[in-house]
């Protein structure tokens, strides 16, 4: 199927041109019949000489209607133009056609109405000259008249013609369907229905909702389109979704049906005005995107770039269209081409000029390694949710990082593990959270444990510190360093308490040493060089194998104080093992 719209101005015959082409009533409301005036969105439907499905949206051409007419334009790839040739360009054709420029439309076909009333000669001639002028271009135009019939065949080839030119729709996209009408079916429930322009949407799917009043999880019950039941549906269509979970009366128009987890939403983004736009804008605007009419806060940037500030999050990403309207002049104010919805703060002084050059050449931020590289420390999924292809790029897990981050924040690990350490030398070392903190850095784990890998930090039991080599006891230091002079001469001549006590190595101090490796505490009591484990070993296995506590304390040269703990700390290592009652032997 495809899909287009109509524009034009009001009483120029868009209605009865698509119930000619179509033989289906594109007003829904009796009062809409009544006055001769399209009011809400119509929906008909035909089948093209080539076989090709055909689905139109009716808009609007009352300047009173404008919301209504850029909800029907805003999903459509393309318009069906209609004037009339008695009446000639008038001013709703002008307006539908800055909404068509302004949201960048480029495929048309121009039909000139009432050909039976006047020579359409002029009303086309002038007609396609100021649709040449748009994003539009140059377009086929076709004399029509939808009370006789007459050239009806022709504009059925043109729009042939018009829908082969589409590219394809990209049918594994996620969903994004801009809801213009809901209502609730008796025995069915609630049912919305939209234009789905990408993606593929099937019975039994669960879809997130969109509202003004946040998110909520609906399945999909049943599927529709043309009048006819599917069991699912993909683009492009016009469908009807039959919803579970959701309402009749907590949905509707502007609101949508998303992919779960597939779009990033925003209030915030960073767009570029077109350059027609010259005239000064107030300050509160309304953005029309999809069939959303959304109140929106401008703030220029400079030149062209502006940042916007919505009333309500959006699933928008860099490269969508969109309309501002002035409320107060019933008006297109601007076309809008978002750049970045996701864009970073402006805090400093001079920051939103140094954000509008970055902005300066109009161009969407869709490159995933630019992206990365803005921001230094990213998730994958973050960046897929704005659309962008992640795939091959490198990272620590699921975390994308800009390469020259790491030295930078390597350096950074160093510092603060350094002033922890001159700070608190006693201490373990410096907390994980305290480190991720001090680099800024969210909570990721993987990205941390190799900042400190690069760092050359040592890592444990959630504490990082430098290599023993590069730290200091503080004013232990100097204590540490005279038990170090006198065991290295007599290895198992551990001191006493009192002389621990005397050189100031209290518990803290002896635990801060042992954890450098610069002291080995046997027991509570007992402490010796790290060296002297092996070395007992390497001593006690000398001896005629069983060993007496005994013959094991002149080996050593030490005493029973030293020794006794000694070989039980040994037996607890599976060094060396008892042997009956009173030996041991090394294992």
């Amino acid at each position: 199927m495809h899909v287009l719209a109509t524009a034009g101005h009001v009483d120029h015959g868009k209605s009865t041109l698509v119930r000619a082409l179509t033989g289906m009533e594109p007003d829904r409301f009796a009062e809409e019949r009544r006055r001769g005036m399209t009011i809400d969105l119509g929906y008909a439907w035909t089948r093209l000489p080539s076989g090709e499905q055909l689905a139109f949206v009716d808009v609007p051409g009352h300047q009173r209607f404008i919301a209504n007419m850029l909800a029907g334009l805003g999903p459509a790839p393309a318009v069906l133009f209609v004037v009339a040739a008695d009446e000639g360009w008038s001013r709703q054709s002008a307006e539908h056609l800055a909404a068509i420029d302004a949201l960048r439309v480029q495929r048309a076909v121009l039909a000139v109405t009432r050909s039976d009333l006047a020579d359409p000669g002029p009303a086309l001639a002038d007609a396609r000259a100021q649709l040449a002028a748009s994003s539009l271009g140059v377009v086929e135009a076709v004399a029509v008249s939808g009370a006789t019939g007459a050239g009806l065949d022709v504009l059925r080839a043109a729009l042939d013609r018009l829908v082969a030119s589409f590219p394809a729709p990209d049918d594994q996209a996620p969903i994004r369907l801009w809801l213009d009408r809901s209502f609730t079916i008796r025995g069915a429930g609630t049912v919305i229905t939209g234009t789905l322009a990408a993606g593929c949407v099937a019975v039994g799917d669960e879809l997130t909702v969109l509202t003004a009043d946040g998110t909520r999880t609906a399945t999909v019950r049943g599927l529709q389109s043309t009048g006819a039941g599917h069991a699912s549906l993909g683009a492009v269509a016009r469908v009807a979704v039959n919803l579970r979970g959701v309402p009749d009366a907590d949905v509707g128009r502007g609101d949508l049906l998303l992919t779960p987890g597939a779009w990033h939403l925003t209030d915030t983004f960073d767009a570029d005005l077109e350059s027609r736009v010259t005239a000064a804008l107030p300050g509160e605007l309304v953005l029309h995107v999809g069939t959303a009419a959304v109140p929106v806060r401008l703030r220029p940037l400079g030149g062209r770039a502006v940042r916007l500030s919505t009333s309500r999050p959006l699933p928008l990403r860099a490269g969508d269209r969109a309309v501002l309207r002035d409320p107060g002049r019933q008006s297109v104010a601007a076309g809008v081409l978002v750049l970045d919805p996701d864009p970073p703060a402006l805090g400093r002084r001079g920051a939103a000029a140094a954000r509008a050059a970055t902005l300066a050449d109009g161009r969407p931020r869709l490159d995933a390694a630019e992206e990365v590289a803005r921001r230094g420390l990213v998730r994958r999924d973050h960046l897929r949710r704005l659309g962008l292809d992640v795939d091959a790029l490198p990272g620590e897990g699921e975390w994308l990082v800009d390469p020259p981050c790491w030295a930078a924040w390597a350096e950074q690990a160093r510092r603060a593990a350094a002033e922890h350490a001159a700070i608190e030398p006693l201490e373990p070392g410096l907390p994980l959270p305290a480190l991720r903190r001090a680099l800024g850095l969210p909570d990721a784990g993987q990205v941390l444990g190799h900042v400190v890998r690069e760092a050359g930090l040592v890592m444990d039991g959630g504490r990082v510190t430098l290599p023993s080599a590069e730290r200091s006891l503080g004013r232990a230091e100097r204590a540490v360093h005279e038990l170090e002079q006198r065991l290295r001469a007599d290895p198992f001549a551990a001191p006493e308490r009192e002389e621990l006590s005397r050189l100031g190595m209290g518990p803290r101090e002896l635990a801060a040493a042992a954890r450098l490796g610069r002291l080995y505490r046997v027991s509570p009591e007992i402490v010796l060089l790290p060296a002297a484990i092996p070395l007992a070993v390497e001593r006690l296995r000398a001896l005629p194998q069983p060993f007496t506590t005994s013959s094991a304390r002149q080996a050593l040269g030490s005493t029973r104080r030293v020794v006794v703990p000694l070989l039980e700390h040994l037996d607890d290592l599976g060094r060396t093992e008892r042997v009956g009652a009173g030996s041991r032997r090394v294992r």
